[in-house]
């Protein structure tokens, strides 16, 4: 696996505000460099076929107005494509409907930058979890692309699984959590309240499994 502390640096991550139809929503932001072309990372997002050598399988038609749905996780509809430049889609998982915008910009150094936006309206989970609900899901989502663009080779999936509970998955999960709860806090949230909030995802993504 990639070096925890290395990675998690790598990523800058933020907080900010914006207006959607459903009313007043909050965007969290991921983004990272690589070490490779922006036609190579749009095929690695967008091809099918090489999706699952670093997220999940994914169904469906990957076009705009295209439905599609990623294996035990989010599905939603393609709202908007720019190859090689960026696309959008609805993520819709558990009955809630959220944004998300991937954004590729090639960089002075002939490496490429990444950028995902996801936006969503503020619910429960949200007061309760903050940021860092989906932050550490998006952390792990780089760092899996990351391993791909590096070795050129598929995940395992039985691997990664196995590596989320060990030591090192710990600490990754710990690290970006508390990257996300600065974030929080940068982005107007009072200190105890992020806190209180990091402490809780944190103690979910960790708790050990159910027997």
């Amino acid at each position: 696996m990639a070096d925890v502390p290395s990675q998690i640096n790598s990523v800058q991550r933020k907080l900010g505000k914006r207006v959607v139809e459903a009313g007043e929503a909050v965007t969290a932001t991921v983004s990272q460099v690589y070490d490779t072309d922006i036609d190579d990372l749009w095929n690695a997002c967008t091809d099918p076929e090489r999706i699952p050598r670093w997220f999940l399988p994914v169904s469906g038609e990957l076009r705009v107005g295209g439905k599609y749905q990623l294996e035990g996780n989010a599905g939603g509809t393609v709202e908007r494509c720019d190859p090689p430049k960026s696309f959008a889609a609805t993520w819709e998982y558990g009955g809630d409907v959220s944004w998300i915008e991937v954004r590729l910009s090639p960089e002075a150094d002939g490496r490429t930058r990444f950028e995902l936006d996801h936006t969503a309206v503020p619910n429960e989970h949200w007061n309760r979890f903050g940021p860092g609900a989906v932050g550490i899901g998006w952390d792990m989502m780089l760092n899996g692309l990351a391993l791909h663009l590096e070795s050129g080779e598929a995940a395992d999936p039985e691997a990664a699984m196995a590596w989320m509970t060990s030591e090192e998955g710990v600490r990754f999960m710990t690290l970006s959590n508390e990257g996300w709860y600065e974030a929080d806090v940068a982005n107007g949230t009072d200190a105890a309240t992020a806190r209180t909030r990091a402490d809780a995802t944190l103690a979910a993504y960790t708790a050990p499994p159910e027997s």
